[in-house]
This record gives structure tokens, sequence and C-alpha cells, in this order.
């Protein structure tokens, strides 16, 4: 398995920038970590506005399942929205990402990441993300992740899935959506495939041994190599926003 372990040099300035992409704006947002843009939105809706500061905030009076169940999309949607700005950093012109689901409500894949070749539009490498936010790691790693990414290996019941996603991703580079479909077949090889399990941790979580036993029986994915396997760990520090908290 190959190690990532992501930081945040400046909360208030990963904040703006996932502010950005709740208001639906994601395309602006890419712009401002390629530092083509000032971080902040390029327009300003309100509606737009107050419908990001609702999913953001969890309301009063909810009984205790509701709250654990408005504060779990939260969170998840925080914290796609973290890892789709951690592989966008590292990208150039030849990688392309799924962007962050904004309804809470949606299903379907974490992440995907493409990289086309450097000289011609074919597929290098494709990465399948599984993104959690969660308090016991492990157990969402052992659960959750790995039964997604063995579907995903077979190839069987989420191929279809993977195919239609990298497509809509990577067809801007194409002549039309035919030949984007025929290059990316190539999803399907495992030789290509990637796979990525992003989980927030508690500050102990530092050693190499203690995030090997989180990642445990990752090698259960058989047929492709260590390098091919990613574990990225995102420390958690201190208590999560208040739940009455108001958006700002």
């Amino acid at each position: 398995m190959s190690g990532l372990n992501w930081e945040v040099a400046d909360f208030q300035e990963l904040a703006k920038i996932v502010a950005v992409i709740a208001v639906g704006q994601v395309v602006h947002a890419a712009r401002i970590l390629d530092q083509l843009e000032k971080n902040a939105p390029a327009i300003s809706i309100p509606q737009l506005n107050e419908a990001a500061c609702e999913q953001l905030t969890i309301k009063s009076g909810l009984n205790p399942e509701q709250e654990k169940a408005a504060r779990a999309h939260r969170d998840g949607f925080l914290f796609e929205c973290i890892s789709w700005i951690a592989t966008r950093q590292g990208a150039n012109d030849r990688i392309f990402q799924k962007d962050p689901l904004i309804s809470a409500t949606s299903q379907g894949l974490d992440g995907l990441v493409v990289e086309l070749e450097p000289m011609k539009a074919q597929i290098k490498t494709v990465t399948i993300c599984e993104d959690k936010c969660t308090d016991y790691p492990r157990n969402k790693f052992r659960d959750e992740v790995m039964p997604t990414f063995t579907e995903h290996h077979g190839n069987q019941v989420r191929g279809r899935e993977l195919l239609a996603t990298a497509v809509d991703i990577i067809k801007s580079k194409f002549t039309n959506d035919t030949e984007a479909l025929i290059a990316a077949q190539r999803v399907m090889e495992l030789g290509r495939r990637r796979y990525r399990a992003a989980l927030t941790v508690d500050a102990t979580i530092v050693t190499p041994a203690k995030r090997a036993k989180l990642f445990k029986d990752y090698n259960g994915l058989a047929g492709i190599e260590q390098s091919q396997r990613i574990g990225a760990t995102f420390v958690m520090s201190g208590d999560r926003r208040n739940p009455q908290e108001d958006c700002p």
C-alpha cells in the first residue's frame, strides 16, 4: 500500500474554497486552486448561498437519529470536498476529476481521477476514490470501503457506473462522445487501476504500524501492485462544529 497524509496549512483558505464548491461553483474553485482567481465566489446569488448554508448547518430540534444522519451527510460532503481539493492541487491539464456531489442524497462514486497519457488522448491511469469522514476509520474501511473496492475490482457490479463517469469527465478532450467512450474502456483494465481510500483519523494514528493496521487486508484486491493501493489519512483534531452553530 502507498500512503498519504493530508494536512491543512490554512483552515480559513480551505473553508473559503469549500464554500465556493458548496454554492455550485466547482469550476471556479478549480481556477482558484490553479491560482488564476482570488479565493471568493465568482457570482453571488442569495438563494444558492442560503441553500449551501442549510446544507452545512445541523438544525436544532432534531432527534438523535436525525441529527446523526444530518451530521453524516454534512461531514461526508465536507470531506469529499477536501479530497477533491487535495487531488486538484497536484493536478495538471492531463488529469481530470469527478466533481464533488452537491446533493446529500446523491449516490455513486465518491471520487474518480483519470489521467491521460502526456502526448495522446489515451488513459494512463484511473483512480477510484472512497472518502469517509468517520469516528471509526478501521470499521469504515473494513465494512464499507473494501466491499466497494471489491465490487469495482470485479468489473461487474459497478463497471457501467465507472465507464459512464469516466466518459463524462474526459469527453471535453475528444472530438465527440463516442471517441471518449472508446478511450474510456481502459478504465476496465486492472493494470491501469488505482484505488484510494481516504479516512479521517485521530492524532493517535501517526505511526506506519498503526496506519498498516488501519488499512489491513487492502491486499485483498488481488492482481495489482502495492503502489496501486493508496491509503490517505486526514487527522481531525478537536471537536467538530457545534450542531447549532450558524453557517458563516
